[in-house]
């Protein structure tokens, strides 16, 4: 009987292949190694288990299976699969073998994978050192990947999403090694679940992260559907970081993902001739405050994301979500942002783009987020959900910040945490010293200053105290304590020393 392959497994494997770099690399870094060594040996896998089935079907004909075999989902070249590297590990050049591998598959592959393996170099020297310790690393690499336990072939996986299972949860660890750099690539999956049963995406609809990162929020969204009725679209800026969210995709059996390379705000690829294309859902984790975002071209944008106001060129924010509204489509896309608290109350430019935004009747709900959930932030976050199918002007504010799960590294949101936030947003109620549902002209009293505390107020009275009955118990411990002291002298002058 076969064994089966468990999660836990394969992601014990997996993780233990960076052993061969830690120390040597920073974790933003080798991440890329070790991701698109684990996306070589799937497809290769996945490659001579098709085949073997073809084989088998048409009984030794080579014709046939090579014809069958070029119908496939992935193409692997005799000489570029996992199997062929490992054969050479023990080559002097084997970053450079690794590097023409890569060259070959992606060949073979234009539709899917052109230029994913074009920013990560395995003959390089100033990543992986000099030709000997980068040889010895690489050797390390294959061999990790070579363990029998690692077979992912789908004939072993069955249905089961191992592989994409591990891809999220290398990444994950990834991103908590790598501290701050972490979170321009990842969002915590507890926040993309959240996010995900927020914005309520519904089969059909097409979904985009403007600022996808490697996937995990986008990919989340989707698959709170259910089945595969759903259009993925993605940006991504970083081309490491692309070519991750890339295979992320594929990893997830979500091949018709459109993921673009480009700056969101400067130069935007999800357009339709000259015209921002348009989506049901828009989701996004973007950089907190990023400074220089683009703000000296933003007053002739020529998609005219920026009517409301230009954000300061030193904050950002607003500047992504002002090309989040714009994307999402008239009369019923939703959008849903992570946010620093400072977007709910800044004044200035931000201020009157604010204030536009909620006489609008966009602003559906904002929500405090606990401390310590984003890699390398420690402050606490919002999420801002818009709605252009809003129907009262009431605004929903939730204080979420205080119920999470305390974790040495990094905080986290509990299932139940993340069920109270769903149930108090889709009830749009008032909870004391939870949520508050404003009305507009609330919300223009405070001068359309969000900061959650002016909304809930989460304040707890201390109990009033009985100065009397207080009185009467330090009178009972005075007297207490004297009584004490009289035995003490006495078993003192007992004992010889006197007072």
């Amino acid at each position: 009987m076969a064994q089966e392959i468990k999660q836990e497994d394969i992601n014990r494997i997996a993780f233990k292949a960076c052993d061969t770099f830690r120390g040597a690399l920073d974790p933003a870094h080798y991440k890329d190694y070790i991701l698109v060594m684990l996306f070589v040996k799937y497809i290769s896998d996945l490659w001579e288990d098709k085949k073997a089935e073809y084989e088998a079907k048409y009984k030794g004909d080579s014709q046939r299976v090579e014809r069958a075999l070029l119908r496939e989902r992935f193409i692997v070249p005799e000489e570029a699969g996992f199997k062929y590297l490992y054969g050479l590990r023990n080559e002097n050049n084997i970053g450079e073998l690794i590097n023409i591998a890569l060259e070959k598959i992606e060949d073979a592959n234009k539709k899917k994978l052109e230029n994913v393996f074009r920013n990560i170099d395995f003959n390089s020297e100033s990543s992986l050192g000099e030709t000997k310790d980068r040889n010895r690393r690489l050797k390390n690499l294959l061999e990790d990947f070579a363990n029998p336990l690692l077979d992912l072939r789908p004939s072993k996986l069955g249905k089961q999403d191992i592989i994409g299972n591990t891809y999220e949860y290398l990444i994950h660890h990834f991103a908590s090694d790598a501290g701050k750099k972490g979170g321009e690539f990842y969002t915590p999956p507890e926040v993309a679940a959240l996010l995900a049963k927020l914005v309520e995406a519904k089969a059909g609809d097409k979904i985009c992260d403007p600022t996808c990162g490697s996937g995990s929020l986008l990919i989340r969204v989707g698959k709170e559907v259910g089945g595969d009725n759903f259009a993925l679209y993605g940006q991504e800026s970083n081309g490491s970081t692309w070519a991750l969210c890339r295979m992320n995709m594929l990893l997830h059996d979500m091949d018709s993902a459109r993921i673009e390379w480009c700056n969101t705000i400067t130069s935007p690829r999800l357009v339709e001739g000259d015209r921002l294309m348009k989506f049901n859902v828009v989701v996004a984790n973007p950089p907190f405050s990023l400074k220089k975002w683009g703000d000296e071209a933003a007053e002739t944008d020529r998609y005219n994301r920026f009517w409301r106001g230009i954000p300061p060129q030193s904050k950002g924010d607003y500047a992504f979500i002002s090309h989040m509204i714009e994307t999402a489509l008239a009369d019923e896309g939703k959008v849903g942002v992570v946010v620093p608290h400072g977007v709910l109350f800044r004044g200035a430019a931000e201020g009157k783009i604010r204030q536009k935004l909620v006489e609008e009747n966009l602003l559906k709900a904002v929500i405090g987020l606990p401390p310590n959930l984003f890699f390398g932030a420690g402050i606490s976050a919002a999420l801002m959900i818009f709605d252009k199918a809003k129907k009262t002007k009431d605004v929903l504010f939730i204080d979420a910040s205080k119920e999470y799960q305390d974790g040495k590294k990094q905080n986290k949101l509990r299932e139940e945490d993340i069920n109270k936030i769903v149930q108090t947003f889709k009830a749009f109620k008032t909870v004391p010293k939870y949520s508050h549902c404003a009305s507009f002209e609330e919300i223009a009293e405070n001068d359309f200053n969000l900061n959650i505390p002016r909304y809930v107020d989460t304040f707890v009275k201390e109990p009033e105290v009985d100065i009397a009955k207080v009185q009467k118990e330090i009178k009972s411990l005075e007297a207490e304590l004297s009584e004490t002291r009289k035995q003490m002298d006495k078993y003192l002058k007992e004992l010889g020393y006197g007072v």
